[in-house]
């Protein structure tokens, strides 16, 4: 297992915790001392997509579930290469054809709806007040270029259908590996 540099860029945390994992069933150590933003909390996503740009898997949290960015990225990154019930697992001789993008969420606002949203800005979350579905969109996702469709497709997400109630949040990323 290789031993990762304390300034690793998050999207190379993200692909040495995948091609490890993949490979040799190993989980990676985090860096010994992160620095930068790898050392703070907060949630992430990790976003994998073939060289040709489909989506392979994106797994991420909303809130910090362990002590640093960095562990995040690695649980949520082995997470998106072999959980995403979308896909099937990441195999072997996929790993030279992947690139990884890595999302780390500020933390949400409440909102009121649709006029308070803006796809190129923000990411959305919609939860029904019913307790019958949730959904997240990241920022930024190829297609969704209006607030109504970043709407539709978030409510699609969840399961949720247009017209119920629902509280709705946005927040915003610092994006690392895309775009």
């Amino acid at each position: 297992m290789e031993t990762l540099p304390n300034t690793i860029a998050p999207q190379d945390l993200a692909r040495a915790a995948v091609e490890n994992f993949i490979r040799d069933g190993l989980v990676v150590a985090p860096p010994a001392r992160p620095e930068g933003i790898l050392a703070q909390t907060a949630g992430a996503f990790v976003t994998i997509r073939t060289t040709g740009g489909a989506l392979r898997g994106c797994i991420g949290t909303v809130s910090p579930s362990r002590d640093t960015i960095a562990e995040e990225i690695i649980q949520n990154a082995i997470s998106a290469a072999t959980r995403d019930p979308r896909f099937p697992p990441v195999a072997p001789g996929e790993l030279s054809d992947l690139t990884y993008g890595v999302d780390v969420l500020m933390p949400p606002e409440r909102v009121s709806g649709i006029e308070d949203l803006d796809p190129a800005r923000y990411g959305v979350i919609v939860e029904s007040l019913g307790g019958r579905g949730r959904g997240l969109l990241l920022p930024r996702i190829d297609g969704i270029d209006t607030p109504g469709q970043q709407w539709r497709a978030v409510h699609q997400k969840a399961g949720i259908n247009l017209g119920d109630p629902v509280r709705v949040e946005r927040f915003m990323v610092t994006r690392f590996g895309k775009d």
